[in-house]
């Protein structure tokens, strides 16, 4: 091997660093004993003989949660908005629907980087503010979604009548 290549080398190893002294994630803890998550199942069902249901203590640590905050810089009639865990899927249906408003200037939304479940939307109205117009557009679009549930629904069923008769 040659020197130089050596001397890299050293020096790799002397900066590994161990898993014990290696700085802390930001990501929550997980715990992968199996022994501690039994005694924690167990005292659940002790307590009152109830089921433990992770998916409803997860929607509940959710909901206090911010998801959607004003960015620096915004103004009552243009803002930025950084919306968590949200991507393409709501942020184009949520960009088109706003723009749809005739008192909305402008609407465009990106996604800063796709490693993070980060979206950010940007709002420029005429009249009214923009978390009006964001307010709006996103009951707007729950109407719309409720519509094509309700259409969905519908000839689902007629799908069904028809197969069994």
């Amino acid at each position: 091997m040659p020197p130089r290549a050596k001397a890299k080398k050293e020096e790799v190893e002397e900066s590994d660093v161990s898993m014990s002294d290696a700085p802390v994630s930001g990501q929550k803890a997980v715990s992968t004993d199996d022994d501690e998550s039994m005694k924690d199942d167990a005292a659940v069902e002790d307590q009152g003989g109830d089921e433990f249901d992770e998916d409803e203590e997860e929607e509940e640590e959710e909901d206090d949660i911010q998801r959607v905050r004003i960015l620096p810089g915004s103004t009552p009639t243009a803002a930025s908005f950084e919306f968590l865990d949200e991507g393409h899927t709501l942020g184009n249906a949520l960009r088109w629907i706003i723009m749809k408003n005739p008192d909305v200037e402008f609407c465009a939304y990106a996604i800063p980087h796709p490693a993070e479940a980060k979206m950010n939307i940007r709002i420029q109205t005429f009249e009214g503010t923009a978390v009006e117009a964001l307010e709006k557009g996103l009951r707007d679009l729950q109407d719309l979604a409720d519509v094509v549930t309700e259409k969905f629904k519908t000839a689902k069923e007629e799908f069904a009548d028809r197969m069994t008769s």
